[in-house]
């Protein structure tokens, strides 16, 4: 599910220093006649068969033609189970519904080999009742003893990439699950198990450009060992997935790791070029979903109450010094949290003096910079839709530099917790329209944050098959007449003129009451990717005067720009899956053209397919620090122009191995 073994991400964090490259995959544009030949010929140079590259480019010319997923012939059809028929989720297989549903057993490599056919066979099934959805998943191995299934825990099963912020799969063999339930091509549900059936869900939005491993969904899972491998059931409530009415057709996938064999399946996507697992708009398609439970309003109400009494001496009388009585203060509160679906696809969250008492806590994180922290949302409010209020460019090795709206500002101050007093939020598809409204009212504190008002409007249009134009506006006021209201806003999109050319960008600006707070950001990113090279850069500015008071700004008074290649091989010897080469290049400097940092870094990469990689890298630069700070009460950092420089080489062993490690080894020159 990525370009990228575990080890490049510390790799690209010490050559960039913080360089926002997003990596997507994306397919290439090639004629027909001339594509199948240089694919006949190319793959006689690697050792491939003829066939297997034959295959991958002809998809790639269908997946180039930019037909829509209506035309794809890939279906699953799901069976409705009969009035007296029920699913009893243990993992096993054995109910008559399964053996009586039509499987589809068409999965094929996307790595080692793409297109080539799956070494190891996998059969997915769908049913589905008034309430639920079933998915069952035989995944075939013919040395069972070797399936790897270690994880227990929840959300442990894949992992994130730093290098493209999305996901990857850990150590174990996994089977996992996208659904696009509203077939629009850009946003899905991610449901993933092991043999152990350990969960993993996460919202995907715009094609994998956002990711929320945070969500939680209510689904059920169980796994187990069979003598011909390891089967899974999956039952989704439709109370948990969003969904017009009258829609039959769903947007579908399937993914498999063999974990010993590094070996990725696919049911489609499954091409290097343009492919991949989150590619939405390149599923297939689930079928004969027919006379579905109507949503309705799927109201959920979530009350709470707290109770307190604290005890105390207290003085009786001035004359009697030590004569004291027990004095008890009793105390309370209450909230509630409302959850309903206004019509299909559009939720409504409400809320009242909310209480994020069971919120999990933050992961700890040491800073050694002269930049805020950035910690991720992890609140039930507003997790759901969340991918719909991202704006700005987002943060691949630290903190993002710019995000016009960060839901962490409405309740949490550097200082402690901020009591919500209320709000509502309402997310959600309207036609070919997304769209997102917020306003949240927080009160006073003893440590001196005064009553405020937050309110955000977002809007998103579908362009293309995969695409969009989008506008937002945040406003943060405070309810009494002190204080200075800030208001942000911009235009943003991201386009794809053909399956491998992705265009990203804003233009933002801001207004504050007052003198100062009016200024401006922009940004304008190209992506292409293909399986033999990529190419990625973007310009980014942010003014010196660029205030977002709801949102999250790294630094002002920054221009920069940076860019990403990526030269892959594939010389199919010695037991080696690709050898490759990366170009990392960045240059900031202030608005004025004051110079701040530079970097220009290459890596030496090789992996094998047992899963064992080696890398070397150099990287050389600049940074200027125009203000001193502190890293610790006894370490400052001054004023100045400094050399940075960096060698390494990174050692890692296998994620199959039932102990795996990784070495590294660097020479820093400052």
């Amino acid at each position: 599910m990525q370009h990228f073994p575990n080890k490049l991400r510390l790799l690209l964090v010490l050559m960039t220093a913080g360089i926002p490259i997003r990596l997507t995959r994306s397919a290439a544009v090639r004629g027909a006649h001339a594509g199948f030949c240089a694919g006949v010929i190319a793959a006689a140079l690697a050792g491939v068969p003829a066939s297997q590259s034959v295959l991958a480019q002809s998809a790639r010319q269908a997946a180039d033609s930019g037909g829509s997923r209506d035309s794809r012939a890939a279906e699953l059809r799901a069976t409705r189970l009969g009035a007296n028929q029920a699913i009893r989720v243990d993992g096993r297989l054995d109910d008559a519904a399964w053996r009586a549903a039509q499987p589809s057993s068409e999965l094929r490599q996307r790595e080692p080999g793409e297109g080539a056919e799956a070494s190891e066979r996998t059969e997915v099934r769908a049913l589905f009742d008034g309430t639920t959805l079933y998915f069952g998943i035989h995944a075939f191995d013919r040395e069972r003893e070797a399936v790897i299934a270690r994880s227990l825990q929840r959300d442990k099963v894949m992992e994130m990439s730093m290098m493209e912020g999305g996901l990857q799969y850990a150590g174990d063999d996994a089977v996992a699950l996208l659904l696009d339930t509203f077939d629009d091509n850009r946003n899905g549900f991610l449901f993933e198990t092991n043999a152990n059936g350990a969960e993993f869900d996460a919202l995907v939005t715009d094609e994998g450009r956002e990711f929320n491993r945070d969500w939680r969904g209510l689904w059920r899972v169980a796994a187990t060992r069979t003598y011909d491998g390891w089967t899974a059931e999956f039952a989704i409530p439709f109370s948990t997935l969003r969904y017009p009415d009258g829609q039959t057709s769903w947007g579908f996938n399937v993914s498999r790791m063999i974990r010993r064999k590094n070996e990725e399946l696919l049911w489609q996507s499954w091409e290097r070029d343009g492919g991949g697992f989150l590619r939405v708009s390149r599923a297939g398609a689930l079928t004969g979903l027919t006379d579905l439970p109507r949503t309705g309003r799927n109201v959920e109400v979530k009350p709470y109450t707290l109770g307190a009494v604290d005890q105390g001496r207290a003085d009786v009388s001035q004359l009697a010094l030590y004569a004291r009585e027990i004095r008890t203060i009793p105390s309370g509160s209450g909230g509630l949290d409302v959850k309903a679906e206004l019509r299909p696809g559009l939720v409504l969250d409400a809320t009242v003096n909310t209480d994020f008492a069971q919120v999990e806590a933050d992961d700890q994180q040491v800073n050694l910079t002269r930049f805020s922290l950035f910690f991720p949302e992890k609140r039930e409010f507003f997790l759901e839709n969340a991918g719909i209020f991202q704006f700005g460019a987002p943060g691949s090795f630290g903190p993002p530099p710019f995000q016009l709206f960060f839901s962490r500002r409405i309740g949490i101050a550097s200082d402690g917790a901020v009591p919500v007093l209320g709000g509502a939020r309402v997310t959600g598809r309207v036609g070919k329209q997304t769209i997102g409204l917020l306003n949240i009212v927080t009160d006073s504190t003893s440590f001196g944050e005064p009553r405020r008002n937050f309110g955000v409007a977002r809007l998103k249009r579908d362009v293309g098959n995969s695409g969009y134009l989008g506008a937002m506006v945040t406003d943060r006021r405070n309810t009494s007449s002190q204080g200075t209201p800030n208001t942000a806003g911009g235009v943003d999109w991201s386009l794809w003129p053909t399956r491998s050319l992705n265009v990203q960008g804003f233009a933002a600006r801001s207004t504050t009451l007052g003198t100062g707070g009016d200024g401006g950001a922009y940004r304008l990113a190209t992506d292409y990717q293909s399986g033999r090279f990529g190419v990625t850069a973007q310009t980014l500015g942010i003014g010196r005067d660029m205030r977002a008071r709801s949102g999250f700004i790294t630094r002002t008074d920054i221009r920069q720009y940076d860019g990403f290649g990526r030269l892959t091989f594939r010389p199919r010897h010695l037991g080696i899956r690709t050898r490759q080469i990366f170009l990392v290049g960045l240059y900031n400097t202030s608005m004025r053209g004051l110079r701040m940092n530079q970097n220009l870094g290459i890596a030496l990469d090789h992996n094998w397919n047992s899963g064992e990689s080696i890398t070397v890298f150099t990287n050389r630069g600049r940074s200027r620090v125009d203000e001193e700070f502190e890293i610790s009460d006894s370490v400052t950092v001054p004023i100045g122009d400094y050399a940075t420089g960096d060698d390494g080489l990174i050692v890692s062993t296998s994620p199959a191995r039932r102990v795996s490690a990784s070495t590294f080894i660097q020479r820093q020159q400052n």
